[in-house]
């Protein structure tokens, strides 16, 4: 639970542009998901999107499936997390969909290329990897 920064993604069509990328994560009232907030800037504005995330049953934790549009569920798997949490990778099983996340806006570069290293003995194309600017400036 809690606010996750995007460090670097393979950017989704609705990211393209986006700054200070980051996701919120609240359990929901009913305990039977995970709200998620996903928000950035872009061309100066704020923009957000409301999602659900199931927990796959006998995954440990470490599936989820993710619902933004009514009916459609995407698959994101935690590839990698620290052990107190304070970084995360998610990908998708097809290796179209990666994401690096830090609790703070800044990651230390050596945890950085170890997760980097990590995707692409994983199959993932890093090549396709972007980072994503925590400098956020309302005025551009």
């Amino acid at each position: 639970m809690g606010t996750w920064y995007e460090m670097a993604s393979f950017p989704t069509s609705f990211q393209k542009g986006c700054t200070c990328s980051k996701a919120d994560y609240q359990l929901s009232d009913d305990k039977k998901y995970v709200k998620v907030i996903n928000s950035c800037m872009k061309k100066g504005k704020q923009g957000a999107v409301l999602g659900k995330a199931y927990l796959v049953e006998g995954s440990g934790n470490a599936k989820l499936k993710v619902q933004f549009f009514w009916p459609f569920k995407a698959d994101y798997y935690i590839i990698a997390l620290a052990d107190d949490y304070s970084y995360a990778m998610v990908g998708h099983p097809n290796r179209d969909y990666l994401w690096i996340l830090n609790r703070t806006k800044h990651m230390d570069s050596s945890i950085f290329n170890e997760l980097v290293a990590k995707a692409t003995t994983l199959g993932f194309d890093t090549s396709k990897l972007q980072m994503t600017s925590q400098e956020c400036d309302a005025g551009k």
